[in-house]
């Protein structure tokens, strides 16, 4: 038996407890999806395509209501047609905010491709935000959480949309949990009626036994190819929350007045519905490989985010390689152990949207598919690498211990 393997085997004996904690989630929220599923009568006929303008389209309108039903909300917009995170949450925005109005963010500046959508910085983009009148302020967390009092001191008459990152992004702090948001929505709901609470849902779903909009929340957004998908989803974003919110989103959607009513998909709806139904046990996975990242990093002394004897509230795993060349080791031995394009090795590039050369593992059936096992990082200090998803956890083994001999081959890291 080599080394990497005693490792690996001495981490898994470590988390039994922490594996069983993660099985319990999964039972209680497959339960919950599975019986929206059976409250909404789904069928074959739900899986049918449809053309043209998609009136009556009933397996569009009854994914929708299943959203609604999963987090609890009056409303939800599911489409394909919303092409990634980045794009719902640009819609959302767009369709909350008004010329003359503000933004503010309760978790420091959002991440890193959201930037040019609201034109701050270097990022000032044709057609941002910013151009449309809309102002922004960022309101940095203390000690991990949500300065309720700052943001609430940053919130002017002028101010509709008060918006936060459940995930980490691309920022050495904690992820959120849905109930780090009550504390936040209890103040604006009861002191500025007006204004809307938008969370950032990426990477969270179905992580813990609930979700933000349990906790006040008036809108959650999110990526299909993200957690909520299962691996199976091949693109689209979702939106829940209040009806009349919503509403308004579905006219940026499409138009002021058709709204949800309006959009059709050619191809089948079936892997929308069967990777919903997969994504609190596909969840479950990622969070076990992460979890096994986790302790081996910690047991080879490296500083990891959350630590393996954390609870975590999504997906992410960041571990500080502190140098580039195990950064770039470390994303080039997860990639030869992906199932497509394992033959491919990663170098640091300039990717659209990011200020940073960045380099990326994604040998994923859908491309960019960040609940597929993936790893990236920005190549600066201190060069930390983020990694999330995976499938299976037998796969998120299989490559964690092909990344762990890329950087001893390297020389990036030393064998114990």
């Amino acid at each position: 038996m080599n080394s990497i393997e005693q490792m690996i085997i001495k981490a898994e004996e470590e988390l039994k407890d922490s594996f069983a904690q993660i099985d319990r989630v999964e039972m209680i929220r497959t339960k919950q999806v599975l019986d929206v599923f059976r409250a909404e009568n789904v069928s074959y006929r739900h899986f049918s395509p449809s053309t043209g303008y998609g009136y009556d389209d009933i397996g569009r309108d009854t994914l929708e209501r299943i959203y609604a039903g999963i987090f609890h909300t009056e409303a939800a917009l599911m489409r394909p047609h919303v092409a990634s995170g980045t794009a719902a949450l640009s819609l959302t925005l767009f369709g909350l905010t008004k010329p003359g109005e503000k933004i503010v963010s309760a978790t420091g500046m959002p991440y890193d491709t959201l930037l040019g959508v609201i034109g701050t910085g270097n990022c000032n983009q044709p057609g941002s935000l910013k151009e449309m009148g809309v102002e922004f302020e960022s309101v940095e967390l203390k000690n991990g959480r949500i300065d309720v009092q700052s943001v609430e001191n940053a919130i002017t008459d002028h101010t509709t949309l008060v918006i936060a990152q459940r995930s980490r992004g691309y920022a050495w702090r904690p992820s959120l949990f849905p109930e780090a948001f009550e504390e936040l929505a209890d103040m604006i709901h009861s002191r500025h009626p007006g204004v809307t609470l938008m969370v950032d849902n990426c990477y969270g779903e179905f992580v813990c036994k609930d979700e933000p909009t349990d906790h006040g929340a008036d809108i959650c957004v999110g990526s299909l190819i993200k957690n909520p998908g299962g691996g199976i989803a091949p693109t689209g974003g979702y939106i829940v929350g209040s009806l009349e919110k919503v509403e308004r989103i579905a006219g940026r959607l499409t138009a002021p007045g058709l709204g949800r009513e309006l959009g059709s998909y050619a191809a089948s709806y079936r892997p929308f519905y069967q990777g919903l139904f997969m994504a609190p046990h596909t969840v479950a996975q990622a969070l076990k490989t992460a979890l096994l990242a986790s302790r081996l990093f910690d047991n080879l002394g490296f500083e990891t985010s959350p630590s393996s004897t954390e609870t975590r509230a999504d997906i992410i795993q960041a571990i500080k390689m502190l140098t580039p060349e195990r950064l770039v080791a470390f994303c080039q031995g997860i990639q030869t152990a992906s199932p497509v394009d394992s033959m491919a090795m990663p170098e640091p590039w300039d990717m659209p949207g990011y200020d940073d050369q960045v380099v990326m593992a994604a040998g994923t059936f859908v491309a960019g598919a960040s609940i597929e096992l993936s790893a990236d990082g920005p190549i600066r200090p201190p060069y930390t690498a983020f990694m999330q998803g995976g499938l299976t956890y037998s796969h998120g083994r299989i490559a964690l211990s092909e990344a762990l001999r890329r950087m001893m081959e390297t020389g990036a890291l030393k064998a114990p």
